[in-house]
């Protein structure tokens, strides 16, 4: 079974509200700044809910609140958030890495 559909006709009444927020808000601002536009689709997990827009790169944008964000997936350990939930593993330098790549500030 997959994880993942793009089939509108699966997506329940809760998942197309979703949808039609991220797209309002996607047609209103456009992307973020770092997310590339190629291949651009909406999708919805299965297992979790989320509904988001995907591309070419799996980047991922997902409503945070009221605004559009990018969704962030470490490729070290597999955290995932948004970027003020992204601080994770002091001890690996591979995740530390990433969290640079991606502009994450932790507060001090």
């Amino acid at each position: 079974m997959e994880t993942t559909k793009t089939d509108l006709s699966k997506f329940g009444y809760r998942e197309l509200e979703i949808a039609g927020e991220l797209l309002k808000k996607y047609a209103e601002n456009g992307s973020p700044e770092g997310f590339f536009e190629d291949g651009l689709q909406l999708m919805m997990n299965f297992n979790s809910g989320n509904v988001f827009l995907t591309n070419s790169e799996y980047q991922v944008l997902m409503m945070n609140g009221e605004k559009l964000e990018q969704f962030y997936s470490c490729p070290e350990c597999g955290h995932e958030g948004f970027l003020e939930d992204m601080g994770h593993n002091e001890d690996s330098p591979e995740c530390q890495e990433y969290l640079k790549e991606i502009g994450y500030k932790a507060e001090k």
